[in-house]
């Protein structure tokens, strides 16, 4: 399927009449510098801080707190993510700002008196929530990376927060829909909810956020840590019912760690995100599972092709399952996980005319040696690249607005195992290395991503999906690399999943054509289809050395360069 090039230019009237234009582009080619994201407003600040002289951290910087404002489902201050970082000279290293579960938190704070799961303490309201770690996240990656004064960085948000922006289509659909949950959880007025329903070109002006944001641009992390700003979070927690603490936001630190490298055939190298990410690990297992098969000749979609990718990552997510949690609280076997003779070892079993049913796939034993989410994706005019995943966990994660700050909190606390064997939201399963223990950050699928070829930056990518994200992003690196479709093609085309349990291959509405899925059936595959699969941000360096950018079709996303 071909795709052609393509800009869409949305128009939307606001409540005086008056015209505003977002120039929303899906593809885009740059000579020296280019910002994909979930929002057109938040692509265009960070383009604006390159054009200034910014690295790609600078940009982040700009377009993460952008985001926070223009994209509330899952842009954030109250939330967490990752990032990686590959420097213009191939030095890589990764941050993890992921939330942690709260200093009062216990295994059992979820489970009711019979052992069994709760699952709406651990999604909606005070409960719910993990200490965030989004504002340290940006402070620490500017101050060992940042060129431009951090008060500049923050400016934009600022300015879009206190006088508004205009809501798309989409934007208003989702405010419409969480607006129940809103009310229930919060008992004062907020920027979110009005009277009357939401409608594409609104503005919506979030003027305690503003005032938040102001606070971090001229103290920094002691911004939202400490001060006024903490003092109302706990405030709200304490009336909520939740159990985050001043403590718990003084002590919140965002960590350095060691990236995962790992080559794919001959020429390809892919720095991927470590535990308490689950994304590298796995993304690894499934490249190193499929690297000798002929993934090429049997053609992009084709039976064969669906059903050997759909059995490696059921193979991935039952290890992940039993295998993957927290380092710092876990012994996880990355080294051995990491071993490609392990991941061959987990293809004894494979049959390329049969599917193996999930109960038979036990997780392996590797020798222990020593769906709300956004991405965005980043290349300055040096050659600096930012790969950055960041969450609320669901949409509007908690639903917690917090009186006075205007601060949307997530419900990350979901992400842990609530119980041995029990699904969270995205329905993937945990063991003992996921259980919740205070101070411990819990397992996540995101997967930002950075691909080198011949020793040269090839590709920065990521998305947003829950359990879908890292088969997300598996399936469009294989479609650049193996399948040679553009990247526009690899971006916009139909996706599908395989999570291990439950025992189908999820796949998006006319994914497969007929005979594929006949086929898939006779294999033994269940088919299941559901809504949309991720929403990929993804830049490629083209063999002239010219940036192209895809933003995902699924969404608002949009690309900005020059």
């Amino acid at each position: 399927m071909k795709i052609l090039p393509f800009v869409i230019l949305l128009i939307f009237l606001n409540e005086s009449i008056a015209q505003v234009k977002y120039k929303i582009s899906k593809e885009l080619v740059a000579e020296k510098a280019m910002v994909v994201s979930a929002h057109p407003l938040a692509s265009e600040a960070g383009s604006e801080i390159l054009k200034k002289g910014g690295n790609a951290v600078d940009a982040m910087v700009a377009v993460h707190f952008a985001l926070a404002v223009v994209y509330p489902k899952a842009g954030n201050i109250g939330g967490g993510g990752f990032m990686v970082f590959r420097d213009k000279n191939g030095n890589a290293s990764t941050l993890d700002f992921r939330e942690k579960a709260p200093l009062e938190a216990n295994r059992n704070m979820y489970l009711d008196k019979s052992g069994n799961a709760i699952d709406s303490l651990s999604r909606f309201g005070h409960l719910a929530v993990g200490v965030p770690g989004s504002v340290a996240g940006m402070y620490e990656a500017h101050k060992k990376h940042g060129q431009l004064p951090w008060s500049e960085l923050i400016a934009p948000a600022i300015k879009l927060a206190e006088n508004g922006f205009n809501i798309t289509t989409i934007e208003a659909a989702a405010l419409n829909e969480n607006k129940l949950k809103f009310i229930q959880i919060n008992n004062h007025e907020n920027a979110f909810v009005k009277k009357s329903s939401w409608k594409a070109g609104q503005k919506l002006q979030q003027k305690d956020l503003a005032t938040v944001l102001r606070r971090i641009q001229t103290e920094g992390n002691d911004g939202f840590y400490k001060g006024k700003t903490a003092e109302l979070i706990v405030e709200d927690m304490k009336k909520g019912g939740g159990i985050l603490s001043l403590q718990d936001l003084e002590k919140y630190q965002a960590k350095w760690r060691t990236p995962i490298v790992f080559d794919y055939k001959k020429n390809y190298k892919i720095i991927t995100m470590p535990p308490p990410s689950s994304g590298g690990i796995v993304l690894a297992m499934l490249m190193q599972m499929v690297e000798d098969q002929p993934l090429e000749q049997m053609g992009f979609h084709s039976a064969a092709a669906v059903h050997l990718m759909a059995e490696v990552e059921r193979r991935a997510y039952s290890d992940r399952a039993q295998h993957l949690g927290d380092s710092d609280f876990y012994p996880v076997p990355i080294e051995a996980m990491l071993d490609k003779s392990y991941a061959k070892s987990r293809m004894s079993d494979f049959n390329a005319q049969k599917a193996t049913a999930s109960k038979q796939i036990k997780a392996g034993k590797p020798n222990k040696t020593s769906e709300q989410t956004t991405h965005y994706s980043i290349v300055d005019a040096d050659g600096n690249a930012v790969s950055v995943t960041t969450t609320l966990n669901g949409n509007y994660g908690s639903s917690v607005i917090v009186k006075g700050a205007g601060i949307i909190l997530n419900n990350e606390m979901d992400d842990f195992s609530a119980k041995p064997g029990s699904p969270n939201m995205f329905g993937l399963l945990g063991a003992e290395a996921n259980a919740i223990q205070p101070e411990k950050r819990m397992l996540s699928s995101m997967t930002p991503t950075i691909v080198e070829k011949d020793g040269k930056l090839l590709m920065v990518v990521g998305t947003p999906g829950g359990a879908t994200i890292i088969t997300s992003v598996f399936q469009v690196i294989m479609n650049v690399i193996e399948f040679r479709l553009t990247l526009q093609e690899a971006v916009q085309n139909t996706r599908f999943h395989h999570q291990w349990l439950p025992d189908q291959i999820y796949h998006e509405k006319n994914c497969f054509d007929a005979a594929t899925a006949k086929k898939l059936k006779e294999m033994g595959h269940t088919l299941k289809e559901r809504g949309q699969i991720g929403q990929v941000e993804a830049i490629l360096v083209r063999p002239d050395g010219k940036l192209e950018g895809a933003a995902d079709k699924r969404g608002d996303d949009s690309a900005s360069g020059f």
